[in-house]
């Protein structure tokens, strides 16, 4: 590496290359099995086959990775548009010998990948400074079917944050949902540009696992040409009516759908009135948002059988024990259940006490629901209990926790007044009412395993690797390609 910055180049990436590796090791287990089954390869193959394109590839670390720990790898396209970054790419292929696979090449990205329209590729990897967007065109083009699509942005001040509406709608086609869930909504804004951007080439796409990371999101795509699946995106896409009051949120589908049928239509709305139902506050809306299920069970599980095989050598794989426990929180989310909310946020609204995460899962599964974590965020729950019965319970624990007296602190007016506002009329009337199930805080097996995950070894979040880490400045000689 040149000592200058003149190669962009960071060490707190480690974990971002050590999973993709293992991605691309799982699709192409899945990819070359389903190939077996319909036939498309001998049964046993032995050549390599798999080509890779890095879109913007710096110092072409990752793309040596690719080169030296894919099995079947037959080449990988190191591309960038600054010369000192090729010199650096060119410089580290050599050292490590892999100049029959890697090959360095200087390009603007979009132009590299629209030149394998016609010869697609099995992989692309976009992991830029800031918003992939500008580079989505060309990489769902380029990505064969059933091939894999690898995207990162890290701009999450705009994907993530409550600052910039109007730079989130004109870079991704959307508006953020600033909620307790952020971070998801950062993944499926993303999901649903690539997925716009890959419909008009009648192509669908396919989320395998799709991680909010540090200060970044990376996604890990399957793109198919599919005209039919394509019809489904309307009814796959939503807008959020998200109240700023109390935190809670309706979701509206944009499209209809019957799949068993393929009869498509238009969807019924708007689903929620102007002010919250709960506490009378306006909603603000959100989206599109990709509102299909972000991660795929069977990929996930790839992965870990691979991370728990020998030759995943925790040596080299230093962020291992990180990559499992994440993968392992999203193998367990909900997979139907877009976004999550924090129980200690909520229950500030209403300015109580925070239930213990174990009172509240018993609380939401004994009544017939179902829970999980995130791997987005650890103080946060999934579930498919409608805020309707979310807040009974909250109101339940200050009848029962504080004896049903309201902090002096909760202003008249304010959001979480109105919930609470005659509680124990409240109280006394969910519990007579028949479609209200029954809230019991008392132990539920999920409850407890939900607990032991959550005390378990598994490293799930970040934790500071260094002094000021972070997503590192900008190299200066490729920022005309930005």
């Amino acid at each position: 590496m040149p000592k200058e910055n003149k190669v962009f180049y960071n060490p707190i990436q480690q974990f971002n290359r050590d999973i993709s590796v293992l991605g691309i090791r799982a699709w192409s287990q899945l990819f070359e099995a389903e190939a077996r089954n319909q036939r498309y390869v001998p049964a046993n193959p032995s050549e390599p086959y798999i080509d890779v394109i890095e879109a913007l590839s710096a110092s072409g670390l990752r793309a040596v990775r690719y080169g030296l720990e894919i099995p079947r790898v037959r080449s990988v396209l190191a591309n960038d548009f600054s010369e000192s970054a090729v010199d650096a790419i060119q410089r580290n292929v050599t050292f490590c010998g892999v100049e029959d696979t890697v090959h360095a090449h200087e390009g603007d990205a979009s132009m590299t990948m629209y030149k394998h329209r016609g010869r697609n590729v099995h992989v692309v990897d976009l992991d830029p400074y800031g918003s992939a967007t500008p580079f989505m065109d060309a990489a769902v083009q380029a990505v064969r079917d059933d091939g894999l699509l690898l995207v990162t942005c890290t701009d999450l001040g705009v994907l993530a944050g409550n600052g910039y509406p109007e730079k989130c709608f004109a870079q991704y086609g959307g508006t953020t949902v600033w909620s307790d869930a952020c971070h998801e909504s950062a993944l499926r804004l993303v999901l649903n540009m690539v997925a716009a951007s890959a419909a008009r080439y009648g192509r669908a796409i396919e989320p395998m696992l799709s991680l909010s990371v540090d200060f970044y999101v990376r996604l890990f795509i399957r793109i198919k040409t599919s005209p039919r699946q394509v019809k489904e995106n309307a009814s796959k896409s939503m807008v959020v009516y998200h109240c700023r009051g109390c935190g809670s949120s309706v979701h509206q589908p944009l499209g209809k759908c019957d799949a068993s049928d393929q009869k498509y239509g238009y969807a019924r709305g708007p689903l929620a009135p102007e002010n919250c139902d709960h506490c009378g506050t306006p909603h603000h809306i959100a989206g599109p948002l990709w509102a299909g299920p972000i991660h795929n069970d069977a990929f996930i599980d790839k992965m870990l059988e691979i991370e728990d095989s020998d030759d995943f050598d925790p040596a080299i794989y230093t962020t291992a024990p990180r990559i499992k426990g994440m993968l392992t929180m999203a193998r367990d989310e909900l997979k139907d259940v877009p976004f999550y909310f924090s129980v200690q946020q909520r229950a500030a609204v209403i300015k109580a006490s925070s239930p213990p995460h174990r009172a509240m899962v018993s609380a939401l599964c004994n009544a017939g629901y179902r829970v999980s974590g995130t791997h987005a965020h650890a103080g946060c729950l999934k579930t498919d209990a409608p805020y309707s019965f979310i807040w009974a319970v909250y109101r339940r624990w200050l009848a029962d926790m504080h004896n049903g007296t309201v902090s002096h602190n909760l202003k008249a007016g304010a959001p979480g007044a109105t919930i609470v506002r005659d509680l124990a009329a409240k109280v006394d009337a969910a519990a007579a009412d028949d479609k209200v199930p029954e809230i019991s805080f008392a132990d539920h097996p999920r409850a407890l395993e939900l607990e032991q995950m959550r005390k378990s070894k598994f490293v799930r979040y970040q934790q500071n690797p260094q002094k000021n880490w972070g997503p590192r400045p900008r190299a200066i000689s490729i920022s005309k390609q930005m």
